[in-house]
């Protein structure tokens, strides 16, 4: 027993001290479970990136309008650049930005001044269509099976002129605040046609001397950024596709069907599309309306036919087609995103929620799968040969 007890002390090691001072008790179980200690620690860390994010968006509300800017220089500067690099191989890069934003107003401002020339047209003859409509629409509920009368329905239009009145200085007020949006949305449109301007002449020298602000790891956010801008310029592209197809078949089918306002409607239906999922149909319905006003209740039930139809078209063959390549993300998260981008911030949350979503996981899959070859390549070369152990 004493060559055992004195062995630890022959090899130069002492035995543990007793470091528990009198009166402390150790009860079993004390420690935190290790379970609950990755959990506290993981706790902690979201909570402070839900903190950030909060603040990120709190930040924007605040500059929505900067925000928003960017954004629609971005589309821009993914739309035009195909042109512009194809220009700039033949005269200067910024000569060749400015002919394409040139060419590209030009092209708006005639499609916009001949939808209006056509509306305007059109006046005398859509007013006189829409009255008769109107009045086919009152001899429709009076029959069956509504049996509203007439006198209910002229009631109900003297109740919507006193409102009118009643109402008309808030109504004023609101469209002066119309007036202040409208100059919001032009100060924000010159805005974003300022910045595409500088991403489309300097874009790359921008991206490097941002770039250089991060530091060792500038190839690994090179690569993720790249690829979520390529997911970016394809959304984009892709969407316009789209919107263009639809619009196009909308036009086609209200000309065929004679309703008025063809062209202003395909118009809505366009920049309707930029909304995923419910764009295109609220715009149609209000196709519809107009149709129902002014051709009747036929004509009308063939225009929800084709919202029908082109929804079919644009989900089972566009949307495949046209956007598999730039946008892999499932259809339940699209609708999940353009739910959560209308009630955070409306229309324009519903427009940025989908490109957002895309290119942040793009972003994040790149950068996952960067770190995931950066550790094999440490393995590789911690261990240059697998099987040396294996050798006698």
């Amino acid at each position: 027993m004493t060559s055992l007890d004195s062995a630890p002390e022959r090899a130069g090691v002492s035995p543990p001290a007793d470091i528990s001072k009198p009166g402390d008790t150790v009860t079993q179980g004390a420690t935190v479970h290790h379970g609950l200690q990755v959990t506290a620690a993981y706790a902690w860390r979201v909570i402070i990136v839900a903190a950030a994010v909060y603040l990120l968006f709190a930040v924007l509300a605040k500059l929505i309008l900067v925000a928003v800017a960017v954004f629609v220089g971005l589309v821009i500067t993914a739309l035009l650049r195909p042109l512009v690099d194809l220009l700039s191989r033949q005269i200067p890069r910024g000569l060749s930005v400015a002919v394409t934003l040139l060419l590209t107003i030009v092209a708006i401002g005639a499609i916009f001044t001949f939808v209006a020339d056509s509306v305007a047209s059109q006046t005398t003859q859509l007013s006189n269509q829409f009255v008769s409509g109107l009045n086919e629409i009152a001899r429709s509920l009076a029959g069956a099976p509504f049996h509203i009368r007439a006198g209910d329905l002229g009631q109900a239009g003297q109740q919507i002129r006193a409102w009118v009145t009643q109402n008309g200085g808030s109504l004023a007020g609101q469209a002066l605040g119309g007036v202040s949006v409208a100059a919001e949305v032009l100060t924000g449109l010159a805005l974003a046609v300022f910045c595409s301007v500088f991403f489309l002449n300097s874009g790359s020298r921008i991206w490097d001397w941002l770039l250089s602000q991060v530091g060792g790891n500038g190839h690994r956010w090179d690569g993720a950024a790249r690829a979520g801008w390529a997911t970016f310029a394809g959304y984009t592209r892709g969407i316009v596709i789209i919107a263009s197809t639809d619009a196009a078949l909308v036009c086609v089918a209200l000309l065929i069907l004679r309703v008025p306002l063809a062209l202003p409607l395909a118009l809505l239906t366009f920049f309707a599309t930029f909304i995923p999922l419910i764009g295109a149909p609220i715009a149609l319905f209000v196709a519809t309306l107009v149709a129902l006003a002014a051709r009747g209740p036929l004509i009308a039930l063939l225009v929800l036919v084709l919202i029908v139809l082109i929804g079919q078209i644009e989900g089972n063959l566009l949307q495949p087609l046209v956007m598999s390549r730039a946008v892999n993300i499932h259809p339940l998260a699209v609708a999940l995103s353009v739910a959560c981008g209308t009630l955070i911030a409306g229309v324009i949350g519903a427009v940025v929620a989908v490109p957002l979503v895309a290119v942040s996981w793009t972003v994040w899959t790149t950068l996952k799968t960067h770190a995931g070859l950066e550790n094999e390549r440490a393995e590789t070369k911690q261990d240059p040969d697998p099987g040396h152990s294996q050798r006698p």
